[in-house]
């Protein structure tokens, strides 16, 4: 199994900064993808930011400029960098990870508790 254990959240006033962590541990072999998603009360989930195990990036259009998401191999841990927040950031931001199980075939993917963004006006 593999846990995804979020850091980073908390409360910042617009246009402040705040980076999100997100580290994996258990018995994964390779981390095909990773990525931090979202959901604001009423709204479905939404990808936010995504990297591949080529360290390519997708954005979604309303963090592109913004938002920035790394990653540490060596630590099976993620980073989103979040600046110049807005109000419609806030959100529970939930991270997310597609792997390769030690032993096993296929993919699996996980999901972390979430973390409270929440961004003042």
């Amino acid at each position: 199994q593999v846990q995804l254990v979020e850091s980073g959240g908390g409360l910042v006033q617009a246009g402040g900064s705040l980076k999100l962590s997100c580290a994996a541990s258990g018995s994964i072999f390779s981390i095909v993808t990773m990525g931090w998603y979202r959901q604001a009360p009423g709204k479905q989930r939404e990808l936010v930011a995504q990297i591949t195990s080529g360290s390519s990036t997708d954005y979604a259009d309303s963090v592109k400029g913004r938002f920035t998401i790394s990653r540490d191999n060596a630590k099976n841990t993620i980073y989103l960098q979040m600046n110049m927040l807005k109000p419609e950031d806030t959100a529970v931001y939930y991270c997310n990870q597609k792997v390769v199980l030690t032993g096993k075939a296929g993919t699996y993917i996980y999901w972390g508790r979430g973390t409270q963004v929440t961004v003042s006006s």
